[in-house]
């Protein structure tokens, strides 16, 4: 065999596909492999540069792969989806993944250790608990609704109405029953969400960085933990701007012939982290409205003016992510400066 330069791998449950080519860009390789012959494989080879496509167990393969010696980049899938050149398969995949991992300026995934995981793993159980309570309310509501009962607007209102319901004895006996049973499993996912959260600000606690970003109008402890183990390493990011864009909270970019055509925001990167900084920039919104602005900067005043709340939230969030990635790189402490139009405080 011809001596390979960089290989692409499609990876899958138990099959593997290769691409591997030589100095001259010609393809070499062509091999599909199972889980346990693709070790086999790796473990003879030297060291060589492999490309895998970010996904659920990439980050894993990548660890195991950089224990044998060789170099292994990650490429996030709608970066090599241009370079498929016809049709969709294995073989034509782990092509377009070794053009892809030759392009200079190609953009590729940090690899991950167990811990970061582990603390993504966490955050990720936590936000489907609280999708599993918000779908449990609202079917709550559905069927207290059917009975002519009403309860106030608010998650905190839930196990008022629970209780309610609980002591009216004009209900038939099978409803009651029903609800019973819907208190008991609102009651565990509660417990289950209160367990993590104190998990999450223990995990808090022990980061200084996090403590640091907690002090940013609109993150808090969840906020500033969200921005620790959902960003790599923020000084692969050029500048404030290039982190924010990285989240999906920049304009849309749809420029030709000299106009500069700008829409909505992205909606890239990670849509937890980004809620979560529009939800914490719409609570800042909202007390600098209520008290005409006291205690806000000049900057925010000057765009509630302008902008309506909605807007303004989501330009407050973009500048709290820069905020966030200053204080990351450099290690500085929040400073509030309220008298400078152009500072940073928000």
């Amino acid at each position: 065999m011809e001596q390979i330069i960089r290989i692409g791998m499609d990876t899958s449950k138990s099959v593997f596909q290769l691409h591997g080519v030589n100095a001259k860009e010609q393809p070499v390789l062509r091999r599909k492999l199972s889980r346990r012959e693709m070790v086999k494989f790796f473990e003879k080879l030297p060291p060589i540069e492999i490309a895998i496509e970010a996904c659920g167990a990439s980050h894993y393969w990548g660890r195991v792969l950089s224990c044998l010696g060789h170099t292994v980049k990650l490429i996030a899938p709608q970066l090599v989806k241009p370079y498929v050149k016809r049709g969709k398969n294995d073989a034509a995949d782990a092509e377009a993944l070794c053009e892809a991992m030759s392009r200079p300026t190609m953009r590729f995934v940090p690899l991950k250790s167990e811990e970061e995981q582990a603390a993504l793993m966490l955050i990720g159980m936590r936000a489907r608990l609280i999708r599993n309570r918000t779908q449990l309310a609202n079917t709550i509501r559905g069927y207290a609704a059917e009975f002519g009962i009403m309860a106030p607007k608010g998650m905190c209102r839930i196990e008022a109405l629970l209780d309610r319901i609980a002591a009216d004895e004009s209900l038939p006996t099978l409803t009651r029953e029903l609800f019973a049973l819907h208190a008991k499993e609102y009651a565990e996912l509660q417990g289950e969400i209160e367990q993590l959260e104190g998990k999450v600000m223990a995990w808090h606690r022990a980061n200084e960085c996090s403590q640091r970003l907690a002090k940013i109008p609109g993150v808090g402890p969840i906020g500033a933990a969200l921005l620790m183990m959902k960003t790599p390493d923020p000084h692969l990011f050029k500048s404030g701007r290039a982190f924010a864009a990285w989240i999906g909270l920049t304009p849309r970019d749809h420029s030709t012939g000299g106009k500069t055509r700008l829409g909505r925001i992205t909606r890239a990167g990670d849509e937890v982290l980004r809620s979560t900084l529009v939800v914490g920039a719409t609570a800042v919104v909202s007390h600098a409205r209520r008290t005409n602005g006291k205690n806000a900067s000049s900057w925010l005043r000057e765009l509630l003016e302008r902008k309506k709340p909605k807007l303004a939230a989501v330009a407050l969030a973009n500048k709290i992510a820069r905020i966030a990635w200053k204080l990351m790189v450099s290690g500085e402490h929040y400073k509030r400066l309220l008298q400078q139009p152009g500072a940073a405080a928000v």
